[in-house]
């Protein structure tokens, strides 16, 4: 799984405009992985969504994930699912999908993080890393400092998650994320092509700044 530019994918946040479009746009600009989230709609409302975003996503070889839910992940044979710290415990996820279903897993503290690598997570979403007012939940912003301390702590793949834009997306991949989770900075653009396809140059230019000071 590609995890530079991954889109959290919620209708709540793309106003009156068509939902499948939006990220359709996103996964045109250059979106490596798509995660449904629905947090008021019906489980048969999220199989509807979800069957028609599954062949979008393949279309752009991006990775589908559910949010919260493994049933509805396997129903729609997703690519996995993404769970925070009040759904299902990870290591219970993990038996209901097995590998090669991806296991992603919030964490916002070095124990949580270690935690999710021993129940069988696949990659960590870490945050929030800044403000958010995209999920009213999120709790307070850790930082950047709490998140190189959780990158360097395991083996995992890491997302930086929570406020994450264009103009900060640079350090968040520095504190050693491999990749950017977000809602707001590509659907609540007015082009989201144009801003997916902004966010991975910036993503992908920071990670080889990163992968070629590693190299020297």
């Amino acid at each position: 799984m590609n995890f530079l530019l991954y889109l959290i994918a919620d209708p709540s946040q793309v106003g009156d405009r068509p939902f499948l479009q939006v990220v359709g746009a996103a996964l045109s600009g250059g979106a490596t992985a798509v995660q449904l989230r629905c947090k008021t709609t019906t489980a048969r409302d999220i199989l509807e969504i979800g069957a028609e975003m599954r062949p979008l996503a393949a279309r752009h070889s991006a990775a589908l994930l559910i949010n919260d839910r493994p049933d509805l992940a396997l129903a729609l044979d997703a690519d996995g699912v993404h769970v925070g710290p009040e759904d299902l415990p990870a290591e219970e996820v993990r038996r209901l999908l097995r590998p090669p279903k991806l296991l992603g897993v919030s964490a916002g503290s070095v124990r949580e993080a270690l935690q999710a690598q021993e129940a069988g997570a696949d990659y960590l979403g870490v945050g929030p890393v800044f403000p958010t007012a995209t999920k009213s939940d999120a709790g307070d912003p850790i930082g950047l400092d709490a998140l190189a301390k959780i990158a360097a702590a395991v083996r995992l793949p890491v997302v930086g998650i929570g406020g994450v834009n264009e103009e900060n997306t640079p350090r968040v991949i520095e504190a050693g994320a491999l990749g950017i989770a977000v809602v707001s900075a590509i659907l609540g653009s007015s082009d989201p092509e144009r801003a997916a396809g902004s966010l991975r140059r910036k993503a992908e230019e920071a990670l080889a700044r990163v992968r070629a000071r590693e190299d020297r």
